[in-house]
């Protein structure tokens, strides 16, 4: 996740309220965080990207007695794969071309604190063959050679990967597997958390509109339920970026037009006139309904006395255009710019 005013991903972090969710589906993480915060254990968080594992573990490391220390993050992708090792580990004075002067690394970087590294399945068995020696022995040897250094550190991985299949196909150790898995938490993708949703979406407005000086009324009930029905492929992270859209422009419309967007070109095969068409007419049609539908509070009788169609043609173009049909959000209205 990117980092923004929100400190989702570092800095300041957001309210635990927020971190751990109100849903169903966050129940087991809420049940052992705190229990797992105050041992010294390597915590191992799956998920999808976007999800907030590393948000997760940040927080795991400010209720921790190793909140003094410092919080180190290697994202192990980001860094190429011949420099990941001294980068990770350190090198001395000469170890190759270009190492003029001993470096530690990041490992050494997080003593007395933690070391979190993002996305551990893409780390080769050579590394993975080191990190198990610094979890086993508590040492760490720089590249170049030179006496093994004790160290003290927590270890907290995250991955979007199945490490279970990964290790059914040779990519990753067994024995790491079981040494960073001693605590295992599991991020549910955003779509099974709706209750979240709006927690989440409201947090952001607010935090955003403090960054940008601007205030912005509170969204909508009709403009929350369409956050809570849609499936968030791109997770939390999604969620903030559609959020900071709304903040920079201060319409609704934006959220709208994004989460009742076009659907995308036909990627084979001619394109029917006759299609084209029809989908024109349900977009229009989608734009004019949305809005009387925000206008009257979500209430469809209204909503369709005012368009001058019967209670079920309206339930039948809410099917066709793909708006939800109810609102399971909150009932009170507010005011909602015009669609544009």
């Amino acid at each position: 996740m990117s980092k923004s005013a929100v400190a989702m991903s570092g800095g300041s972090l957001p309210p635990t309220a927020l971190i751990l969710g109100i849903s169903p589906a966050m129940e087991r993480v809420r049940s052992c965080v705190e229990r797992v915060a105050v041992t010294d254990v390597p915590v191992l968080i799956q998920g999808p990207s976007g999800s907030g594992k590393e948000v997760l573990a940040r927080w795991l490391h400010a209720h921790s007695p190793r909140a003094q220390g410092p919080f180190v993050k290697v994202h192990c992708p980001a860094i190429p794969e011949m420099l990941l090792e001294s980068e990770l580990f350190g090198h001395e004075e000469g170890a190759f071309t270009g190492a003029v002067r001993a470096k530690p690394g990041r490992v050494e970087e997080a003593e007395g604190g933690t070391l979190f590294l993002d996305e551990i399945a893409e780390m080769n068995s050579a590394l993975q063959a080191k990190l198990l020696h610094l979890l086993q022995d508590g040492e760490v040897s720089r590249v170049g050679g030179g006496e093994p250094r004790p160290i003290n550190v927590r270890v907290m991985c995250a991955t979007n990967h199945d490490l279970e299949e990964e290790m059914r196909a040779g990519r990753f150790r067994p024995d790491l597997f079981y040494r960073i898995n001693v605590i295992g938490l599991e991020l549910p993708p955003l779509r099974q958390r709706p209750q979240d949703v709006m927690l989440l979406a409201e947090y952001f407005v607010q935090s955003y509109s403090q960054r940008y000086g601007r205030p912005l009324a509170p969204l909508s009930p009709s403009t929350l339920e369409l956050l809570q029905a849609y499936p968030w492929p791109g997770n939390v992270r999604e969620l903030e970026n559609l959020m900071n859209r709304y903040a920079i422009f201060g319409s609704e419309a934006v959220i709208v037009n994004e989460l009742l967007g076009k659907p995308a070109a036909e990627a084979e095969g001619a394109v029917s006139l006759r299609r084209v068409a029809r989908q024109a007419s349900l977009d229009a049609q989608r734009q004019v309904i949305l809005q009387v539908l925000h206008a009257h509070q979500w209430n469809r009788k209204q909503t369709a006395r005012a368009l001058k169609i019967s209670y079920r043609a309206l339930l039948y173009k809410l099917r066709d255009t793909g708006i939800p049909t109810r609102r399971t959000g909150r009932t009170s209205a507010r005011a909602v710019p015009p669609i544009q």
